[in-house]
Formats: C-alpha cells, sequence, structure tokens
C-alpha cells in the first residue's frame, strides 16, 4: 500500500521531535544542581543583595528538605531586609523549632520582634541569647532598649549602665539612660548622666533639658537654671528648650523674662500650644490685658478644656468691669481643673467686686473656704491673694 506525501512527512517529523527529547534527556539531568550547588547559589545571591532570586533558591531547598531550618533561617532573614518582620518572625520560629542552637538564630529573632515592638518576645529571645554570649555589649543595649520600649524604666537603667561601661562614647545611650532615670524619678542619676557627658566634652541641650527638669524637681532652683540656660546655649533650636527655662521663670514670677522664652519657643515651633498658652498668662500677670485678650479667646476657641486660659480670660473680664463674663469663665477654669485654688480666689474677688448690700458676701466667702481646703493654697502669691480677700485695705 502506497503512503500518501502528506502522512509520511507527520510521521518523521514525530519520531524526529521524539529522538530529540530521548537526547535532551541526559542532558537536562547533567545540568540539575545538588542541593549542595543550590544552596551555594543561594548563599551567594544573598550576599549580592539579589533578595528576590535568593528567596526563591532558599524556598527550593526548602520545598525539598521541609526540616531543612538554614533554608528557614535564610528566608527569615531576607523577610527581615525588606522590613517584613511578621513573616521574618514566622519562619524564625519555625526553625527555632527544629533547630534551637543554630547560630544567629536567637539573635535575629529577636531583632524582628524588636522591630515589631513586640518586646517581651524579643527580650526572651535576647536573654537566651545572652546566656551564651554573657557580657555582649550588643545584646545588653538591646535588652536595655528593649526595656526602654516597655517603659520598664527601672529595669532597663542597669542594662543600660552596663551597655555604656562597653561603650561609654555612645551618646545616643546616655541619652536614653537620662530619660530612663528621670522618667523612673531617679532624679540624681539623671544629674550623674549630665556630669559624665561633660566630662567626656560632649555637650547635649537634650541632656541638660532633663537634668534641669530633675533638678527643678530635686527643688534645686538655681541648678535647674544654670541647666537649662546650659541647654539654651547648646542648641537654642532643641524642641521645647526655651519653654522649659520659661515656665521655671514662670514658677518664679520673672513674668517678663518667662514671656520672652515662651515666644522664642513659639519662633522655633510655632504649633507649641503650652508656650502659646503660658506667654498670654505672662502678658496678665504683667497687667497686659488689652494685648492678651484677643490671644486667650483665639487659644479658648481652639481647646475650650485648658483651664489656664478661662482662668486668664476670668481676670481679662473682671479688670475690664465686666463681672458676668469673669464669673462664667472662671467656673469653666474650675470645671477643668477642680484641684486648683486660684480659680476660685479669683472667684472670690469678682463676686465682692460686684457686691450690693453684701448679698454675694456669702458665695465669696464660700469660695475662699474651697481653695483653702485646696493644697496648692499654700503657694506664697496664693496665701497673699488669700490674705487680701480676707483682709482688704481700708
Amino acid at each position: 500500500m502506497r503512503l500518501r506525501r502528506g502522512n509520511a512527512s507527520i510521521g518523521l517529523i514525530s519520531i524526529c521531535m521524539i529522538g530529540v527529547a530521548l537526547m535532551a534527556t541526559p542532558f537536562l539531568t547533567a545540568q540539575e544542581e545538588s542541593p549542595a550547588q543550590i544552596r551555594g547559589r543561594a548563599l551567594a545571591l544573598e550576599q549580592a543583595g539579589q533578595n528576590f532570586e535568593a528567596e526563591e533558591a532558599w524556598s527550593a531547598i526548602s520545598k525539598a528538605d521541609p526540616a531543612n531550618a538554614e533554608a528557614l533561617a535564610h528566608l527569615g532573614l531576607l523577610e527581615a531586609r525588606q522590613q517584613h518582620y511578621e513573616e521574618a518572625i514566622q519562619y524564625y520560629r519555625r526553625a527555632l523549632g527544629i533547630h534551637a542552637d543554630l547560630p544567629g538564630l536567637q539573635m535575629n529573632l529577636g531583632l524582628a520582634l524588636f522591630k515589631a515592638a513586640q518586646f517581651p518576645d524579643a527580650i526572651r529571645s535576647f536573654s537566651a541569647e545572652l546566656t551564651n554570649h554573657p557580657g555582649d555589649t550588643r545584646l545588653t543595649i538591646l535588652l536595655g532598649m528593649a526595656h526602654y520600649g516597655m517603659k520598664d524604666y527601672l529595669v532597663a537603667i542597669p542594662y543600660l549602665q552596663r551597655a555604656l561601661e562597653g561603650d561609654p562614647g555612645n551618646l545616643t545611650l546616655r541619652t536614653t539612660l537620662a530619660h530612663s532615670c528621670l522618667w523612673s524619678r531617679q532624679y540624681q542619676c539623671v544629674v550623674k548622666v549630665q556630669e559624665e557627658m561633660r566630662a567626656l566634652n560632649a555637650d547635649s541641650a537634650e541632656v541638660d533639658l532633663l537634668a534641669g527638669e530633675a533638678l527643678d524637681r530635686m527643688q534645686d532652683s538655681d541648678a535647674a537654671m544654670k541647666a537649662l540656660r546650659a541647654a539654651v546655649v547648646a542648641n537654642p533650636k532643641e524642641p521645647n528648650v526655651h519653654f522649659a527655662l520659661g515656665y521655671l521663670l514662670w514658677t518664679q514670677s520673672r513674668w517678663a523674662d518667662a514671656a520672652n522664652e515662651f515666644d522664642l519657643e513659639i519662633q522655633n515651633d510655632p504649633q507649641n500650644g503650652k508656650a502659646q498658652v503660658y506667654r498670654a498668662d505672662s502678658w496678665v500677670r504683667q497687667g497686659a490685658f488689652a494685648k492678651a485678650l484677643p490671644e486667650l479667646q483665639r487659644l479658648a476657641a481652639g481647646d475650650p478644656s485648658e483651664p489656664l486660659v478661662h482662668l486668664d480670660l476670668g481676670m481679662a473680664f473682671a479688670k475690664a468691669g465686666k463681672g458676668e463674663d469673669a464669673i462664667r469663665e472662671l467656673k469653666m477654669a474650675i470645671e477643668s481643673d477642680p484641684e486648683d485654688a486660684e480659680p476660685h480666689l479669683q472667684l472670690a474677688n469678682v463676686y465682692r467686686s460686684m457686691e450690693k448690700a453684701g448679698e454675694k458676701m456669702d458665695v465669696a466667702n464660700a469660695e475662699v473656704d474651697k481653695a483653702k481646703r485646696l493644697s496648692a493654697a499654700n503657694h506664697p502669691s496664693l496665701q497673699e491673694l488669700i490674705d487680701s480677700i480676707e483682709n482688704p485695705l481700708p
């Protein structure tokens, strides 16, 4: 039987394709990588920063051998490099379940947990690693910073202090220690950090600022003033440096100097609401009511809950003879801060100024009694105000 030309051609092509496939099979087999070769390629890609290609190679190893802890650990590292910390943590934990003693695994897990703000678990990892590397400065720093991140400032302090023994020139670490000392009310510790930084000839407006606050809480006003002025010299643009100095001056009734510092703070940070409030109050204390009034009204519209603004508005309205407006503002000040004695005393003054045949006398006396029951009434300026109300000049 005679074959048709078309069918003969198809048959020949099929035979050729089969032959090529058979010839190619041994060639492809020869090109297959061994696990060791894939591992070497994965490491090279990882070191070259080719994260995607490295991830493909380590994934291939992991799929072929799910119990390969090294592959999982490297997959975790690649995820961490891309700031995918949750994914990294999962890989590290899987690796840890297979090979807990894999070098660097606990440290990398701890770092990923730290960067994901999972501080308690990070502390467990760092502590386990520190057992294998006692006294390691980096681990000590990380443990201190993890406790700091948890706001466990008292626990953080000894770690930070030990870390500084191994890295005395680390100014960032010293600043963190100063913050921890202040926020745990270890005020002498803050002062010590400041002294150590001065011994290193390292000016730090931030640490001087913290020391000033600590010294003020230790009721050493002169030393606090010196520290805050040093902070201003070190960096007049440091956030809140002029506010802190201004506030200390304000507590000393140095209203003009305080207002100047608050103004400098506002120049540095026009959005600093506290500096605006205390500057306006300083104007009121100097009797500059006309200057303060529009600023106080603007501040009250922006934040109706600020008690000092309502107090100052009450005083300004009282000075202008607007008794009802003054009463309204002073009552709002009391509502916002029930523990402050001064609004009660100012309110008593307003009632006395509005007195008609003694009809407001009882109300005024009641406000004075309320003020006396508040601890803040022991402040010298408030005591003077009480005396002036109870014993008015003839």
